[in-house]
């Protein structure tokens, strides 16, 4: 498994960080896996998902308007051709003709007009217009490239939810199928000491009504855990949204704890504000309005242009000839001195906008501080909560075997045995919940500090190195 996981993650991230990028997810084969455990998931979930296809491609979208706004520093080279058919009107070529005639020449009342040229215009100075033009796409380009971690931040941490979640379903079934067959096995030994006149008609009916509540918990559990595994395909990516039919899901580990943390929350919230990719993604949206407040500014100043150009034209020909062209250099300036306040309305938008980056920075600092001290606080009472539900089983699992054993032996009525079996079903359940809240609490934990994509990066780069 771990081998699989390590391919998985080399693909993904060899992938992620080619020029060409991810034209189509990778769909993951299932069809041979029988048990899938959460870090697997996890990684198909990174490799497969189409939503990190499309990160992908915003990444590479940021990446060519970089290559637009650098475009702007060269030369701009322009071609044209023109072809027209002119006619003159009655009057102006009656003049015309009665001019030509002095001159002894004639002229056509229609002629043909044919122009060609070439020109080359560079903009020399533009009040540094490019220069923040250029920062501001490069910026955008890292923000994309925070946006995507941040998704595959987010994914992953979705993907547990879900995995978590399908798996609390599938350990209901477990526990309602042997609830089922508890009574299932009662059901025929009352019906043995009914048959030898050692047990009352009544025992066998309520048993059946026991067998027939732990088949309808059964199928309940089924079902949520059918409507579970649709959303966990549908974060790997899969087909349909659909597991495949022999899949089962890892068992819950019986024997989990929370992890000891060992940093202060103010360790904590510091280390997030300096891994998580939401933040860094808003600390350079913050310096983009910082460059579009440069280019809010270049109209201010003048621009200068270095122009030339080859333009030739003949009449009643397009056979155009050397002759035919002529040629201009020119530098020219143009200052815009008053735009109705246009300038001064572009400034006054740009450093507001720069504010309100700011101020959704220091927002979403604000909300990392408060999802660690709330998931620190969820983790602590996680554990309690397993401590608890752990020693409440074993009292309740001794209660249960007693009352089966008086109930047996003909010293205690049916009725204390249905309600010390009940007490173990839902116990069991209730341990399940807090081992699955105690694993749910640790996979927030390590989203909002930042962490829960390190053990990815490191079976990846660990899957290079077998590779060599």
């Amino acid at each position: 498994m771990q081998r699989m996981v390590g391919v998985i993650l080399v693909v993904f991230f060899s992938l992620t960080g080619t020029a060409l990028a991810v034209k189509q997810p990778v769909v993951a084969d299932l069809s041979t896996t029988k048990v899938l455990d959460l870090k697997t998931a996890q990684a198909l979930a990174l490799a497969g998902n189409p939503d990190m296809a499309a990160a992908l491609t915003r990444i590479e979208q940021a990446r060519a308007r970089v290559q637009q706004a650098m475009a702007a520093w060269w030369p701009s080279l322009d071609v044209s051709a023109s072809g027209s058919r002119q006619r003159l009107s009655d009057r102006a070529y009656d003049n015309n003709r009665l001019f030509a005639r002095q001159l002894g020449m004639t002229v056509d009342q229609t002629d043909s007009i044919y122009q060609s040229g070439v020109e080359a215009t560079w903009l020399l100075f533009d009040g540094f217009y490019r220069t923040f033009k250029e920062q501001q796409a490069q910026y955008d380009e890292q923000a994309a490239d925070a946006g995507m971690i941040d998704s595959q931040r987010l994914l992953v941490a979705a993907t547990a939810e879900a995995f978590l979640n399908a798996q609390l379903a599938q350990t209901f079934i477990d526990i309602n199928r042997a609830d089922e067959t508890f009574y299932t096995q009662q059901l025929e030994d009352a019906q043995n000491r009914f048959k030898i006149g050692a047990g009352p008609w009544g025992d066998v009916l309520n048993i059946r009504v026991q067998v027939n509540s732990a088949k309808n918990s059964l199928i309940r559990s089924q079902r949520e855990f059918e409507a579970a595994g649709y959303g966990l395909a549908a974060l790997l990516g899969l087909p349909e949204a659909t597991l495949p039919p022999q899949l089962r899901l890892a068992a819950l580990d019986q024997g989990a704890t929370p992890p000891a943390v060992t940093q202060s929350p103010e360790v904590l919230i510091q280390e997030a504000l300096a891994k998580r990719p939401d933040v860094r993604r808003l600390e350079m949206v913050v310096k983009q309005t910082e460059a579009s407040m440069g280019m809010s500014r270049a109209p201010l100043y003048p621009k200068v242009r270095l122009a030339g150009s080859v333009q030739g034209a003949r009449e009643g020909s397009a056979g155009l000839s050397s002759h035919d062209f002529g040629s201009t250099v020119g530098m020219n300036m143009s200052w815009n001195l008053y735009a109705g306040g246009a300038d001064k309305a572009r400034m006054i938008e740009a450093e507001e906008a720069k504010r309100e980056a700011v101020y959704t920075l220091a927002g979403v600092r604000n909300t990392v501080a408060s999802e660690i001290r709330q998931e620190l606080a969820m983790l602590a009472a996680a554990d309690e909560q397993l401590r608890l539900q752990r020693e409440t089983v074993k009292l309740v699992e001794e209660n249960r075997d007693l009352a089966r054993n008086e109930y047996e032996a003909g010293e205690s009525p049916l009725i204390r045995l249905n309600e010390a079996q009940r007490d173990l079903v839902a116990t069991h359940s209730r341990l399940a919940q807090a081992l699955v809240a105690c694993q749910l609490a640790e996979q927030r934990l390590a989203a909002v500090t930042g962490r829960n994509l390190e053990e990815f990066a490191r079976s990846s780069r660990a899957g290079n190195d077998e590779d060599r």
